[in-house]
């Protein structure tokens, strides 16, 4: 296994930014994930580490090898696509050697690698099915033994597991994190699920129409978002601002619209700064109207485990989403779904303080130099 540097690596397409100095670092065997919304240019990074796009500028380096103008079938990479692009007329067991077919290896090395590659993604057994004969789950195996019997420098992943239901998806996510950390794979994924992200990824790299606006530990990127964009992907929804408010009676502050709260983190902030704040929908609790910003219920939705309350904060504009545990009711484990709270009711707004994330708008990029004219 490999490690993987980027060093301002930019691409465009058509006069479109996909890539905007990315700088990156995968040590080796770690588990990098790159998430974002569809056409944040997490893909393209991608495929400029495989060698399937050639980036404009920068520099990327395998191993410390510099890759950049190297053809992908010299980098000893692996990719495994949403896609499983499995040959329907070949075996699984031919499905899985076919990468070491290409490389010249003979049949009998080939048979005992691709084996050993299907017992290590529980398919030992399979060998002589054909790709129409198993489940979804089977097939993305089938295409994670063909990647990893070539034994790739890094493993690749673009969206694997993003045609999978819901519990076949999570269980493949499991199955993944294991068998990476097992056996010391240096692996990149690309992703838009916040949750498979979490639970796979040692890094997550968090991307934004071509840029990194974060890069960090899974804990680090949901607990401490650096950016608005960041906390809202991250399932940050009440996203606000403030203003720094120190009052001699009561302390540091935040005047939000009409009204005042406690912030100690303010103390260190002069008076009148204006803040960009977030705080998560579980970490708002809902009180009798006395506690806390006052507001009105607007919406109640019952969705399991958690009942989701919209509240329309009384001095401003601001509407707050508030996940409360369904079981903890007012009237108690009896009372039936959403009874805590009903619409229209009056209630107060209260939040610990460090529950409250501060937010920063990341640097804006640089314009691109201008290409020298080839013409006469």
């Amino acid at each position: 296994m490999a490690s993987v540097s980027l060093r301002q690596v930019s691409k465009r397409f058509d006069g479109t930014r996909a890539m905007v100095d990315i700088d990156l670092d995968v040590p080796t065997g770690r588990f990098l994930t790159l998430l974002g919304p569809s056409g944040c240019g997490k893909t393209t990074t991608l495929r400029s580490i495989a060698g399937l796009v050639q980036p404009d500028t920068g520099t990327i380096r395998i191993d410390g090898e510099d890759v950049t103008r190297l053809p992908a079938y010299q980098r000893n990479l692996a990719m495994v696509f949403q896609s499983h692009a499995l040959f329907g007329h070949m075996t699984v067991l031919d499905n899985v050697g076919f990468g070491l077919r290409m490389r010249g290896v003979d049949r009998a090395e080939r048979r005992r690698k691709a084996l050993a590659a299907l017992e290590l993604v529980g398919l030992g057994g399979m060998a002589a099915r054909h790709p129409h004969q198993l489940s979804g789950g089977q097939q993305q195996r089938v295409a994670i033994a063909r990647a990893l019997v070539i034994d790739p420098r890094v493993l690749l992943l673009d969206e694997p597991f993003g045609a999978l239901d819901r519990k076949l998806r999570e269980s493949m996510q499991q199955e993944l994190r294991a068998l990476t950390r097992r056996l010391g794979i240096t692996a990149i994924l690309v992703t838009h699920d916040q949750e498979e992200a979490l639970i796979l990824s040692d890094r997550i790299a968090v991307m934004n129409a071509g840029r990194i606006e974060q890069q960090g530990s899974p804990t680090e990127v949901f607990e401490a978002p650096a950016t608005p964009f960041v906390a809202d992907f991250m399932g940050v929804q009440n996203l606000f601002g403030a203003t720094v408010a120190h009052r001699a009676d009561r302390g540091a502050g935040l005047r939000i619209g009409r009204d005042w709260c406690a912030w100690p983190s303010a103390a260190s902030l002069p008076e009148g700064t204006a803040v960009a704040l977030g705080v998560r929908p579980e970490r708002i609790v809902l009180r009798e109207p006395s506690h806390g910003l006052p507001g009105t219920i607007e919406e109640v939705l019952y969705s399991g485990a958690f009942t989701r309350y919209r509240v329309r904060h009384l001095g401003s504009d601001l509407r707050f989403v508030v996940n409360a545990p369904s079981d903890a009711m007012r009237g108690g484990p009896d009372a039936g779904p959403g009874a805590a709270w009903t619409e229209g009711q009056a209630v107060g707004i209260e939040w610990a303080d460090h529950a409250l994330m501060r937010l920063h708008e990341p640097a804006p990029a640089q314009p691109a130099p201008a290409r020298a004219s080839t013409g006469p």
